[in-house]
């Protein structure tokens, strides 16, 4: 990711009649992968929509790629990518002839949309159903046919709502890998989800929403705690934990994790110790991590 950022949002609001789905929304969104998450109604794809232009804010300011918005629209339209939640694909059109037509309004001559049509096609998974009828896909099929009418006119940012909507558990998997891949083709995504885990594993930064504002922006790395240490231990955790805790050790016990912290030594080293000298061994020994869950829980705001 570059320090510049590639969508700065000042004061944004937003409101459906009586009710307000953005409010004061404020943030700097770097280049990546961004996980855009909260729950059900936070206000995720009216933001995705206010940044494409396709709805208007009642008050504050949205750039993208230094474009304002909406009066740059037709700019935004032509660097961005768009997978939206819903069932919209063509049902009586193959997956070809839909792609080929996209990649012409990307402004691709007939030919080059072909062939760049069948390339996408089968990064997707779909070069082998590329000639059947849309309507015919599986839910999988038409996530991945979405995913890739968003990303065939080679975009510089796609936005992706809810990409693992309906999906299974091998095809969740699926999507997500293709998410990740991105970065190869220097593609940046901002992925929409009220799952999670999804974002922990595909993202590099989050914008957390929730009731309309900003929980929290910033990189999924600040989620860390560097000077404490998580362990999990193999064997007798009892022994483990005596060991750190007469090494000068604060140490709390959840089943066969300890979380060690130690203000005038190294956690991990104790933890290392307290492990040989107890006989035992570890299955993961690393910094203790806060997960989304644990920020969305608490409801407290915090800065990027």
């Amino acid at each position: 990711m570059t320090d510049t950022p590639i969508i700065t949002i000042t004061g944004l609001k937003f409101a459906y009649g009586d009710i307000l789905a953005l409010d004061g929304v404020t943030a700097e969104i770097p280049a990546g992968r961004i996980g855009l998450v909260g729950a059900n109604g936070a206000g995720k794809t009216t933001l995705l929509k206010l940044l494409l232009g396709v709805l208007e804010p009642a008050a504050g300011t949205i750039k993208v790629f230094d474009h304002a918005v909406p009066r740059d629209t037709l700019q935004v339209r032509s660097r961005v990518g768009w997978m939206p939640e819903s069932d919209c694909l063509p049902p009586d059109q193959t997956a070809a002839d839909f792609l080929g037509y996209a990649a012409e309004l990307g402004g691709l001559p007939v030919r080059a949309a072909r062939q760049r049509a069948s390339d996408i096609l089968g990064l997707v998974g779909l070069h082998e159903e590329r000639f059947r009828y849309m309507g015919e896909f599986s839910t999988g099929m038409k996530q991945r046919a979405k995913l890739a009418q968003a990303i065939v006119h080679d975009p510089d940012l796609v936005l992706l709502d809810e990409p693992t909507a309906g999906l299974d558990p091998e095809g969740r998997a699926e999507m997500l890998d293709l998410v990740r891949r991105l970065d190869e083709f220097g593609i940046n995504a901002i992925i929409s989800s009220h799952v999670l885990t999804d974002i922990e594993y595909t993202c590099d930064w989050v914008v957390m929403l929730d009731g309309g504002k900003v929980l929290r922006s910033g990189p999924l790395t600040d989620l860390s705690t560097p000077d404490v240490a998580e362990l999990e231990v193999i064997g007798d955790v009892a022994a483990v934990a005596a060991g750190a805790v007469s090494r000068g050790a604060a140490v709390e016990v959840d089943g066969a994790v300890l979380t060690i912290s130690a203000p005038d030594g190294d956690p991990f080293l104790i933890a290392r110790d307290a492990v040989l000298d107890a006989g035992a061994a570890f299955r993961r020994l690393g910094a203790q991590r806060t997960t989304l869950e644990d920020v969305f829980m608490s409801g407290e705001p915090t800065d990027g």
